[in-house]
């Protein structure tokens, strides 16, 4: 890895209506705005919309894919919009800075998530460790 590198983007999706109900079982978030159109429509939303934690799981899937999980030292991530219904949920990362930390060379990665349409949904950086 060298600064300024993209990582390889992971693509999930399109949301589908299928998809929420499962991640929704999975993860026993029940949230009425996830799964019920009629709950959100009388709400004055047009649609259902994914969990927040979906797409953060999608990062998290990116992250790994980048790194073996024993490498990861930390990340974190801020939710910046919603996922709509029927996006597709695209992850990047690029390596923002190498450097020294705790003995050890690591990578802090600028990561994030954003829909077909380019609007981002999650924001966030993580450190990893890099093998010598």
């Amino acid at each position: 890895m060298v600064e300024g590198q993209a990582l390889p983007e992971l693509v999930r999706g399109p949301i589908s209506r299928a998809t929420l109900a499962l991640f929704a079982g999975a993860s026993h978030d029940h949230v009425l705005l996830h799964i019920d159109s009629d709950y959100v429509k009388a709400a004055g939303i047009d649609d259902v919309f994914a969990h927040g934690m979906l797409s953060m799981a999608y990062l998290a899937q990116a992250l790994r894919n980048w790194a073996p999980q024993d490498r990861i030292r930390r990340w974190n991530t801020r939710f910046t919009a919603i996922t709509p219904l029927h996006a597709t949920v695209h992850c990047r990362g690029e390596v923002a800075e190498i450097f020294e930390e705790g003995g050890e060379r690591v990578a802090r990665l600028k990561i994030g998530a954003w829909t077909d349409s380019g609007l981002q949904t999650l924001d966030g950086e993580a450190v990893i460790a890099l093998s010598d």
